[in-house]
């Protein structure tokens, strides 16, 4: 599949993904690419959270291939049973918060807890890092295993995000186009 031949959502985490995000570099760099907007960033709220992207794919005028980061992640695979059949064709999960047992997360974030464990009904693709400081790389790679997807390590990347040194990412846009190439 080609990008041309679809419609990427892309779905940011807690407090969106700022100028210099990779998701924003890309969602510029993509013509099929839009973000899924949240009214509450910072305060965020499962269900309205699950609505919106939901509401997205349901919107999509083509396949959709979904590219989530943080609890963007969470908020997809939540959102999953909303989706109208057949319309997600894959997805790129990227440094998934576990919601469940990380101690360092705000309360809004927890409320997301727990995480679905159901097998995804698209490909999917988690990419995890081995120092996150929101999800030990064992936990992402049993919650992909449980959806039914692959595991993709990115090695001691941090929350794969500005602050860890991953502002545009082109290898992240690589693993994205390789993926696609299979779907």
């Amino acid at each position: 599949m080609k990008t041309a031949d679809c419609d990427i959502l892309i779905v940011p985490g807690l407090g969106g993904s700022g100028e210099e995000h990779w998701q924003t570099r890309w969602a510029g760099r993509l013509s099929t690419a839009r973000v899924v907007t949240q009214d509450a960033w910072h305060d965020p709220e499962p269900e309205a959270w699950c609505g919106r992207i939901a509401e997205a794919v349901a919107q999509a005028t083509r396949p959709v291939i979904l590219i989530a980061h943080s609890l963007g992640v969470v908020a997809c695979v939540e959102a999953v049973p909303r989706f109208p059949e057949g319309v997600v064709r894959g997805a790129l999960f990227v440094a998934l918060p576990d919601v469940e047992d990380a101690p360092n997360l705000p309360d809004s974030v927890r409320a997301f807890a727990p995480v679905p464990r159901d097998p995804l009904p698209f490909p999917s693709l988690v990419v995890a890092s081995r120092t996150d400081p929101h999800c030990a790389y064992e936990r992402a790679d049993d919650f992909a295993h449980a959806w039914g997807a692959l595991t993709v390590d990115a090695g001691e990347s941090g929350h794969i995000n500005v602050a860890s040194g991953h502002g545009p990412w082109p290898e992240g846009l690589m693993r994205l186009a390789g993926f696609m190439k299979g779907l």
